[in-house]
């Protein structure tokens, strides 16, 4: 599979990540941490021209989930791709079961778009899955932006609720 990525990768095919989590040391005042695999991104086919558009799937380990981190990582690579590639749209196609995954596009803005019937052969038949998809001009501040902000908002709404009032 690295091989394969690697050779996509060089043919300007794929842009394949690794997404890592920095674990806090638990000492007052430390810095750092040991830095952990936590999931792996793939930006994939790549198309240029009038298309200007690509794919990015994912997955994560799942004793990482709901930190954040993988709409962070969907959100940067989503950036590198409107803003240094030039493209125009990106998709992302979720099983219909996966409200791990269900959970980061909701979290990001990503639209939908509708049911792909028998989409991909996994686990030896081919498996619906849900469209997703957003297009540049929808974050022109950039995605990485927006979820930040989102993610301040939902902080200040959290921490207002729970004052006395």
């Amino acid at each position: 599979m690295v091989r394969l990525l690697r050779a996509q990768a060089r043919a300007g095919l794929c842009l394949p990540f690794v997404v890592t989590y920095t674990e806090p040391t638990g000492r007052a005042g430390s810095v750092g941490g040991v830095e952990r695999l936590v999931g792996q991104l793939t930006v994939s086919g790549i198309t240029l021209g009038s298309a200007r558009w690509a794919q990015i799937g994912y997955w994560m380990d799942q004793a990482y989930a709901g930190r954040g981190i993988m709409p962070t990582a969907v959100a940067l690579a989503t950036d590198h791709c409107f803003f240094v590639l030039g493209l125009h749209r990106i998709e992302v196609n979720i099983r219909p079961e996966n409200a791990a995954s269900l959970r980061v596009v909701e979290k990001l803005g990503f639209r939908r778009e509708g049911l792909r019937p028998r989409y991909l052969h996994i686990d030896g038949d081919w498996r619906d899955h849900l469209a997703f998809a957003l297009n540049s001009e929808e974050v022109p501040e950039g995605l990485l932006a927006r979820w930040r902000r989102s993610q301040a908002f939902g902080q200040q709404r959290r921490g207002s609720s729970a004052s006395p009032g």
